[in-house]
This record gives C-alpha cells, structure tokens and sequence, in this order.
C-alpha cells in the first residue's frame, strides 16, 4: 500500500504541465509508468528522459527513484530521526519486514549504515563524474554536475535512468566513467545485509553468514560468467563490441555484464546485441542481485539456494548443506515459491503482451524479464506495446519491486492456517 501511494503520488506531480518540457501535461498513462519505474528502481520509459520531461519532471524522477531504491520506510523512519523523533519500536519492526533480514536490535545500525553508504558513495560518484565530463567532455559546471548528480543516484540506487538520450553509449571508450559508475552498481546490488556484515568485521575476523558467503560468491561468478559470455558472443560482431580495441572490449563487455543484473544502463546497443548474449541476459536479468538491497530479480541467494538443493538431491543426501551449514525446508520452499512464481508472472505476462501486439517472441520477453527483474534494459519496443503492453509492464515492475512473497503473503493473508494435516503420499516425480 504505501509503494503503491508513492507512485499514485509520482503519478499526480509528473501530470503538472510544469513537469513537461513540450506544451500541455503528460497523459496519465505516461506518468503513471515513468513513476512505477522510478519508485521500482527499473528505468524502462516510453518517453526520452531528457527531451520529453523538464528540468522539475527530472528532479521528481530522481527524488522518486532515490525514495524507491533506499526504500520508502527505511526513508520514513530516517525522516522521524532527523526531525527528533528518533527510532520508534514500530520503526524498526517496519523497516526489519522491509529489508526481511536484520534482527530487531540492528535495525538503528543498519538505517545509519544506508543512510552513510547512500550518502558516501552518492557523493564520490557525482564528484568524479562531474569532474570527468567537465575536464575530460568540455561539459560546463552547471551541466557536469547536473548529469554527475543524476546518474550517481540512478547507478547506486540501480535505476537505469539517463539525462542522455542513448543512455551511456557515448562512453564506450570512457574508463574514467563507466568504471565508477560499475563499482557504485556492484556495491548497492550486493545487499545492505552484506555491507552491513563487512562494516561489523572491519575490526577483526569472524565467521561470515551464510547469506554473505553466496551473495559475495554468486555475484562473483555470475560476474564473470557473464563477461566472458559477452565477450565470446559479440566479439566479431560489428554493430557492438566489433571494431572496439581490445582494451574497449573488455571495458564494455564487463559494464555489460555488470548492468544487465540490476541497473539498465547500456553502453552497447541492446537491439544490436547477437541471440546467444541475449539468452544470457535473460538469466541475468532474471537472477538480479543481493537481497535487501536496490537490485531486482529473484535474487543471488535464491537462484544459488535452489542450486545447492539440486546438487545435493542429485547426490542423494539427506540435506542440503554448503560451508558447513544446513539449508532448512522452509528456506528451499520460499525459494522454490520465489522462482515458480516470478517464472509464471513472466510467462503469463509475455502472453498477455504477444497477444495484444505484433512484436517478436524474443524482444517482448525481453521486455518483461527487464520489467519483472527492475531491470530495465530494452530492445527498443517499450513505446510500442501500446496501453495494455504497458500496463502489464507496470504490474510487473510493482510486483518485481515489492516481492513475490509480498504479494502472494497479502493475497492469502484471510485464508487462515489449517489446524490438522493430512496423511502424507508419495507421488513419483521425474
């Protein structure tokens, strides 16, 4: 409910004529999508960013998509300390379901370290983006710092949002931008329960959670799994990586890995992109990032949860365990749910999409992976898919947000428990 108030809210402001650049108001259905993706974190638009919206509709956008990714009740309750009301029991147990991690007693740490991280690392992004395109792009101050701002939130917070029309494709070559922007993206998408265990064992050494030990490993390897796919996949290919020197190469190959799990910022052409590195983007997009963080998909935890449940079924043990630990029943379910779930949404809403437009298979489900994941990444097509195809894209952006066990959880919230069970049966499986 309160997601849903924030983008009902979005919605009205984008609507003032103040906020668009041309004559008139945007209509409703432009607004109300530009302002899910904002408060989803996503970044899909169906109108340029810097052409169609004003100087205000652009800061609202920032300020919507800054509130969704640091998350709206972790921001209430950091608004209630700054004003001297400080942390409420009620608070904190909002803010713990929100980030459906920390214990009760770190949920005061844990807002300051967001709140610190969110500040730092905000801050040194825009600083060394609006001094390289001032120095390195001839950019004035007032534009340098104005795009430097804009895109440092947009990456920390895994936005996808642009002040350019073609994204960052005009810094394929720059180092001295998109590498910044690469580190911002891999520090918000590991989680704050991650960065939250790092900050507590800068002091001395200790024994990592289990959750840290596969989102650090998994977003490692699915790192490099996806840069080395990249970079097989369109190394010839002219219309991308093609006629790029070897140090461009690997320079956009790993910001295409990195971007296409959570944020949406693209440096190559994503239309011109060959079949197999779409194939690889679709389970990037899909698996996404670090719980309780800014990124979107299932999730690392999930995806690599459910891996270790297969391995260890495969090899015919009685649990599933890695690094010394059990992975509990209720654990492998709420996986299981996560996944079946996220796959059924996509599927029924690649449907929806297929049967209400003319467009190819490959680019609407594309599109609805990117939608579901808060990615944002497009072929191109999201104008196109006209007002069911956008609607769709904008329940699946709310859903991919909030959670799949949000949703489901609020849906049977009135059904009740049983209080008996049934007598087990073993149905065969395979």
């Amino acid at each position: 409910m309160v997601f849903s108030a924030a983008i009902v809210l979005g919605t009205v402001i984008l609507m003032l004529p103040i906020a668009r650049a041309g004559a008139g108001s945007a209509p409703f259905l432009t607004a109300l999508f530009t302002s899910t993706s904002a408060i989803c974190v996503t970044g899909l638009i169906v109108q340029d960013t810097p052409v169609y919206w004003s100087s205000f509709g652009q800061w609202v956008i920032l300020l919507l998509f800054q509130v969704g990714g640091f998350g709206i009740m972790s921001a209430a309750t950091l608004l209630g300390l700054l004003v001297g009301r400080g942390f409420r029991l009620s608070d904190r147990l909002r803010t713990r379901v929100e980030r459906s991690h920390f214990d009760l007693h770190d949920a005061r740490s844990v807002l300051r370290l967001i709140l610190l991280v969110t500040i730092v690392v905000e801050g040194t992004l825009a600083l060394l983006l609006t001094l390289r395109l001032h120095f390195g792009h001839g950019y004035d101050w007032a534009d340098a710092a104005w795009h430097g701002i804009f895109h440092a939130v947009s990456a920390f917070n895994n936005a996808g949002f642009s002040t350019f029309s073609d994204s960052l494709m005009g810094f394929q070559n720059d180092w001295l931008f998109l590498v910044p922007v690469m580190l911002a993206i891999v520090l918000s998408s590991l989680g704050f329960p991650v960065l939250h265990e790092i900050r507590n064992r800068r002091d001395g050494p200790g024994p990592w959670t289990l959750h840290s030990k596969i989102t650090v490993l998994g977003t490692g390897m699915l790192l490099i799994v996806g840069f080395l796919a990249v970079l097989m996949a369109e190394w010839s290919n002219p219309a991308t990586l093609g006629a790029m020197p070897l140090g461009d190469k690997i320079l956009n190959g790993a910001f295409q890995s990195v971007t296409t799990r959570t944020t949406g910022f693209n440096a190559l052409d994503i239309g011109a992109l060959q079949e197999e590195t779409l194939l690889v983007t679709y389970i990037l997009m899909f698996i996404g990032g670090g719980s309780a963080g800014t990124a979107g998909g299932i999730k690392v935890t999930t995806f690599f949860l459910l891996g270790i449940v297969v391995w260890s079924e495969a090899r015919g043990e009685r649990d599933a365990a890695i690094f010394g630990r059990r992975i509990g029943p209720a654990i492998e379910r709420q996986a299981l749910t996560v996944v079946l779930l996220s796959t059924a949404l996509i599927g029924v809403g690649t449907l929806i999409i297929l049967s209400a437009t003319h467009l190819p298979l490959q680019a609407v489900l594309f599109e609805t992976i990117s939608a579901f994941a808060t990615v944002g990444l497009s072929t191109g097509i999201t104008a196109q898919l006209g007002p069911i195809g956008q609607v769709v894209l904008i329940i699946l952006m709310f859903i991919g947000r909030v959670g799949t066990i949000t949703i489901s959880t609020a849906l049977a919230m009135g059904m009740g428990r049983t209080a008996f069970r049934y007598p087990e049966e073993r149905p065969i499986v395979g």
